[in-house]
């Protein structure tokens, strides 16, 4: 029997990306609202009590209002994913990042509420998690994170100016060094020192780029390059949607190869004689950044098995 999931927010970037995803998948049936019933609370409603899994891309405080909503229907209430940053960090919501520490795609697949990962920090735990749980990176060590993505994930006015005629090429934002994704990598990054973060968009519409350059001298029991990268390796072996490239060949990294992918690479890049890695992620901030985890994540608790789909969509 197909399972049946509703979108609240379904016409947002992330929602259409969803959306055009579960459609490819025998065994789901996504249910939409007419568009005149959208706003419909007594609609959504009635549309979240007759679905097994309702999947948010709203704002904030919709998405918590939303949330609101589907515990008011007690016995009939669906499960709930959330794509929005409302409850990343939120008591009784389990993190949707199904490689992130041993167990937890486990945990996703029985949880009633699941809080789909920021695209940041999709990339920057995925770096951090495994070394500050091995000990090679101390939770309170002093950390730089930067990181640059396509216009897509910033909204309708972000989207408009850089797909004007001579929008920008390039900026810095999040200046205040208060970006709404800290939280949860100090949370899920396992950090107990708040990370500097500095984020930037590019004048390309999708991929992502996050970096964390590091002192290896610095560090408590001066980890090699070689330790960083087996430990991340042993950490991800068998994950199908995060790749390890342990490689020197490469000097440049262009983000575009990202685009299309539902699967996040992590690079070691090393200077033996200064002692100093930078590592990287490579990602889809529509892919595993937003939609395709949602994917994997909706896979996870209705038991279909989708992962395996999302991983051939790597670029050759």
């Amino acid at each position: 029997m197909s399972k049946r999931v509703f979108i609240d927010g379904e016409a947002g970037t992330t929602g259409l990306q969803i959306v055009e995803r579960l459609r490819r998948l025998d065994g789901v049936v996504v249910q939409s609202l007419d568009l005149h019933a959208r706003k419909d609370n007594a609609a959504r409603r009635a549309m979240m009590a007759s679905v097994d899994l309702v999947v948010l891309c709203l704002p904030d405080e919709a998405a918590r209002e939303a949330a609101d909503m589907v515990e008011g229907l007690g016995s009939a209430a669906p499960r709930l994913l959330d794509a929005s940053s409302a409850h990343r960090v939120a008591n009784g919501w389990v993190y949707g990042f199904a490689e992130m520490v041993p167990g937890q795609a486990g945990a996703i697949a029985q949880a009633a509420r699941v809080s789909n990962p920021g695209c940041y920090a999709t990339g920057a735990v995925a770096l951090l998690r495994p070394l500050v749980d091995a000990g090679l990176v101390p939770a309170d060590h002093p950390l730089t994170i930067n990181a640059v993505s396509g216009y897509s994930g910033g909204g309708k006015a972000l989207i408009a100016d850089h797909e004007r005629d001579g929008g920008p090429a390039f900026g810095l934002y999040g200046l205040s060094l208060n970006h709404k994704h800290i939280p949860e990598i100090e949370r899920h990054g396992s950090l107990a020192r708040r990370p500097i973060f500095v984020p930037s968009v590019g004048h390309f519409r999708q991929g992502m780029l996050v970096s964390v350059p590091l002192h290896l001298d610095a560090l408590p029991g001066r980890p090699t390059a070689r330790e960083i990268g087996c430990a991340l390796v042993g950490h991800y072996e068998g994950a199908a949607q995060v790749r390890v490239r342990m490689t020197q060949v490469e000097q440049r990294l262009y983000v575009e190869a990202a685009a299309g992918s539902d699967v996040m690479e992590l690079f070691v890049f090393e200077n033996e004689a200064a002692s100093q890695v930078v590592l990287v992620a490579r990602l889809d901030n529509l892919g595993k950044g937003a939609a395709g985890a949602a994917v994997q994540n909706i896979g996870l608790m209705l038991g279909l098995g989708v992962t395996a789909w999302a991983a051939e969509r790597v670029p050759a």
